[in-house]
C-alpha cells in the first residue's frame, strides 16, 4: 500500500512538472542554443560582429509560432526546429533571439511558444 502511494506521488510530481507553462530567461538562454544546429549569437555579439563585418543580418524581426509540445522543453525543441528551418531558408547560419513568450491559447491554460529572432550569415 505504501509503495502504491509513493508511485502515485512520483507520477503526480512528474505530471505537475511537465505542465509548467513557461521557462525563465536563464533556462531558455541555457537550453535553446543546445537545441539548434544554427549558431546562437547574443545581442552584444551580433552588434560587434556586424560592425566588424564578421556577420551580416539577413532577416530582422522574424516570428515563429512553435507547434505545441507536451512539456515546455518540447515547446522549445519545436521552436529550435523552426529557427533552424528559417535560418537555412534565409541562407544563414546563425540567429539572435530577440524575444519569446508562451501565449495561452485555450480556456484550459494550454500555451504555445512564440519566438522573435533575427537571422544572420557569419564567417
Amino acid at each position: 500500500m505504501m509503495r502504491l502511494a509513493s508511485i502515485n506521488l512520483i507520477v503526480m510530481c512528474f505530471v505537475l512538472a511537465s505542465c509548467a507553462t513557461s521557462m525563465s530567461p536563464i533556462e531558455v538562454n541555457n537550453t535553446l542554443p543546445n537545441l539548434t544546429v544554427s549558431k546562437f549569437i547574443s545581442h552584444a555579439e551580433a552588434e560587434e560582429m556586424t560592425t566588424t563585418g564578421k556577420c551580416k543580418f539577413l532577416v530582422k524581426n522574424r516570428n515563429y509560432v512553435a507547434p505545441i509540445g507536451v512539456t515546455t522543453k518540447d515547446d522549445l525543441k519545436n521552436g529550435a526546429k523552426g529557427i533552424d528551418e528559417w535560418v537555412k531558408l534565409d541562407g544563414g547560419n546563425a540567429y539572435v533571439l530577440k524575444n519569446y513568450k508562451w501565449v495561452t491559447v485555450d480556456q484550459n491554460g494550454v500555451t504555445q511558444l512564440h519566438i522573435d529572432f533575427d537571422t544572420l550569415l557569419c564567417e
